[in-house]
């Protein structure tokens, strides 16, 4: 199943994407989609059916799911972020063989980890700031896992993806001098403002039977500037969900975003490209939906 909220921000009602691409209410079957129904198997069960049958859904006036629900133009009815009240954002440095080359760094023994505020999630198509006095603001495409069952030290990579209730894109935008040159931890320059659009769709682990072996590509003002797949991945999801749960219980609705491949900003040659407002985003990630972002001045 495509999972995804439509609406305005803070009144996102839950919808679905059908086969057809038409998106459907979802409001009269579940309140909301977050991690309660990912845990509620009898809710994901009415969900399911809903799917099968989504002539039985109503049509949400305002946009069609082939242009409102990937980004395109001319969309009238927004699309927020698929999963609401997001308890942690797990991240995930340095996890792609080529992204660790073009940085010159020694690909990690275990795996990066630093966080996200929930709060810096946005839809997939929201605007997105760049900080005052930032000078290198960057992009990142990365395959974001979204958590359904609570996992705490996990036995094995295959255990581990069964408690996975689905993917989405996630964008990890970075600013590097923050991050890199201002001492502490990274998580200055990770946690600013509109720094995490995710979606468009939450889409069910079941529609993604090999997540080694999904397409990511980011363009900026139409060029392209990542191109690579999750095989390059250091740590597999499954090894990376099993990793984090020896450290810190994963509730459902936790997401692990799960690095991203080369192409950033940050690896060019000088002078490097970074971010500056009324440039374009665009990325996407195979069956997985489309982003498309315009930056202005925070």
């Amino acid at each position: 199943m495509k999972l995804l909220r439509v609406g305005a921000a803070g009144s996102e009602r839950p919808a679905l994407l059908d086969a057809d691409g038409v998106l459907r209410d979802l409001s009269g079957v579940v309140p909301d989609i977050d991690g309660a129904l990912l845990a509620d198997e009898e809710a994901l069960g009415r969900v399911r059916a809903a799917a099968d049958a989504p002539g039985e859904l109503p049509v949400l006036d305002g946009a069609d799911g082939a242009h409102g629900a990937d980004g395109a133009d001319g969309a009238e009815l927004r699309i927020g972020p698929p999963l609401a009240r997001i308890g942690k954002i797990v991240c995930i440095g340095l996890n792609y063989h080529d992204h660790a080359r073009e940085t010159g760094a020694e690909p990690p023994a275990e795996p990066v980890i630093f966080f996200k505020a929930a709060d810096t999630v946005v839809g997939p198509n929201d605007t997105v700031l760049v900080p005052r006095g930032s000078t290198k603001t960057d992009w990142e495409v990365e395959l974001a896992v979204v958590i359904g069952r609570t996992a705490r030290y996990l036995g094995s990579a295959e255990e581990a993806l069964g408690h996975v209730a689905g993917y989405a894109v996630a964008h990890d935008v970075s600013e590097r001098e923050f991050q890199i040159e201002r001492g502490g931890t990274w998580d200055k320059g990770k946690n600013c403002e509109t720094f995490n659009p995710l979606g468009p769709w939450l889409v069910t682990a079941d529609e993604v039977p090999d997540p080694q072996d999904l397409s990511l590509r980011l363009w900026v003002n139409g060029e392209l500037q990542q191109d690579g797949t999750t095989a390059e991945q250091i740590f597999p999801v499954g090894e990376v969900v099993r990793y984090v749960s020896q450290f810190m219980t994963l509730y459902p609705g936790d997401v692990i975003n799960t690095g991203t491949p080369a192409g950033v900003a940050m690896g060019r040659p000088e002078p490097k490209p970074y971010l500056r407002a009324g440039d374009v985003v665009e990325l996407e990630i195979g069956g997985l939906g489309r982003q498309r972002q315009v930056l202005r001045d925070a």
